[in-house]
């Protein structure tokens, strides 16, 4: 057997030759660390040996991080990065930060475990009975609550023109800058990019949205204006980064289920909340909902949120239940309906299982099954594409209960993207009251 080969050192850095890798070792992944190292050293700021404390040195000294002692900190920086190190403690002490604030009620433990039993549940496995009685519901509530109410707009941002114009830039990307500027278009049409607002971007992650809405308002000079970026997790290469005007966007980390917005000191300096997403997933779209609609100290005017992932959608968060239940959707055929949603956007048509499957035949040289399918693939698409809406449609009553004018639209075409709809909620004339 031949032995193993060992990577080879990275080089060491020099003026004229900086090293292009760190040179420390990753014991757990048998490599070397792939950041860039710093200016003048072999290694990067997390893996720059600790130096010994001297008059000289003040500025630059580094010391182990007292909560993983396997990276280094600069010690006059210690403060900062203990409250923002991936390994402290979870239990925040931060005054916004309350566990499943926003998570929805708690629910029984007899009803926790059938839902987890309905998770379990695969569609080509349901009895005729149940399978169609759903599909059935679906359509009913589709006909009566949402046929011709989706509006299709057309909507562009001057702020994207120039990147837009890139040839070089290949679909995917361009894919999401057309849905930046249609988003961005919107808010301006609904006069929405304006002074002293907090823009609060749930999930954000890397900010591309963010970039040009805080592009957007620096051109505009609306100086009293800010972009609130909150995400659970910490990310590289932010392109808010990038922004000449960082004093236009705070990063909050923080999972939304746990987010209490009117203690969040940064929303005192304005008097208007804006809250916005790109494409935020399932579970996420309703814990935004709860956590704008829940908090009376701290009202939200309006919300943009480009819907996506309804699969992961949840019973314990699920905003819309009221509405479903009244309507004689049972949690059971909550799961189901989250289960049909991806016949929407899933390609083949197929579930993932059952593609896994079809490949392990064809690998194994078996001769493949065509899948038992009760509806064709047009069929299937449609219905996902009707589930969705659904879910959406309780949503838009949750908010219409809470005193908001709410409606879902088109905000780019197919081609662009399948998850192509956007929710829309207004509510005017409403400050945002100091916490106490």
């Amino acid at each position: 057997m031949a032995e193993a080969s060992v990577p080879k050192k990275p080089k060491m850095t020099t003026d004229e030759e900086p090293a292009i890798n760190c040179a420390h070792w990753v014991q757990r992944k048998k490599r070397y660390c792939k950041m860039t190292p710093n200016k003048g050293s072999s290694f990067c700021g997390a893996h720059e040996p600790p130096t010994e404390p001297s008059a000289e040195n003040a500025d630059t000294e580094r010391i182990p991080c007292p909560l993983d002692p396997k990276h280094t900190v600069f010690k006059r920086k210690l403060a900062k990065h203990l409250s923002i190190c991936n390994a402290r403690d979870q239990v925040s002490t931060l005054p916004y930060i309350h566990k499943n604030i926003n998570a929805g009620e708690e629910l029984e433990p007899g009803r926790q475990q059938e839902l987890s039993d309905y998770e379990k549940l695969k569609l080509h496995e349901l009895e005729d009975a149940e399978f169609y009685a759903v599909i059935e519901k679906v359509q009913q509530l589709y006909k009566t609550h949402i046929v011709g109410s989706i509006e299709q707009l057309q909507l562009q941002h001057a702020t994207l023109e120039e990147p837009l114009s890139h040839s070089e830039f290949g679909p995917e990307t361009r894919k999401h800058l057309v849905q930046t500027s249609a988003l961005l278009g919107i808010l301006e049409q609904e006069k929405q990019l304006s002074d002293n607002t907090s823009y609060i971007e749930f999930g954000a992650g890397k900010g591309q949205l963010a970039f040009y809405l805080a592009t957007a308002l620096d051109t505009q000079q609306l100086a009293n204006s800010q972009l609130v970026l909150v995400d659970r997790l910490s990310l590289r290469h932010k392109k808010d980064n990038k922004l000449a005007n960082k004093q236009l966007v705070q990063r909050i980390r923080a999972d939304i289920a746990d987010l209490k917005l009117s203690q969040l000191p940064e929303l005192q300096r304005t008097q208007r909340n804006v809250a916005l997403s790109k494409h935020l997933c399932g579970a996420a779209t309703d814990l935004t909902l709860r956590c704008v609609l829940g908090d009376p100290a701290c009202t939200t005017n309006y919300i943009l949120i480009a819907l996506c992932c309804h699969h992961r959608c949840s019973w314990r968060s699920y905003v819309g239940k009221q509405w479903l239940q009244a309507a004689g959707v049972t949690p059971r055929q909550f799961v189901i309906i989250t289960k049909m949603v991806s016949w929407a956007v899933c390609g083949s048509g197929m579930s993932r299982e059952r593609r896994k499957a079809l490949a392990e035949e064809t690998r194994t040289e078996q001769p493949p099954q065509e899948p038992t399918q009760r509806l064709s693939r047009e069929q299937r698409e449609l219905i996902g594409y009707q589930c969705k809406r659904i879910l959406d449609h309780g949503r838009l009553e949750h908010l219409r209960a809470h005193g908001y004018q709410a409606s879902l639209k088109f905000y780019v075409p197919r081609d662009v993207t399948l998850e192509n709809v956007v929710l829309l909620a207004k509510r005017d004339n409403i400050k945002c009251n100091k916490a106490s």
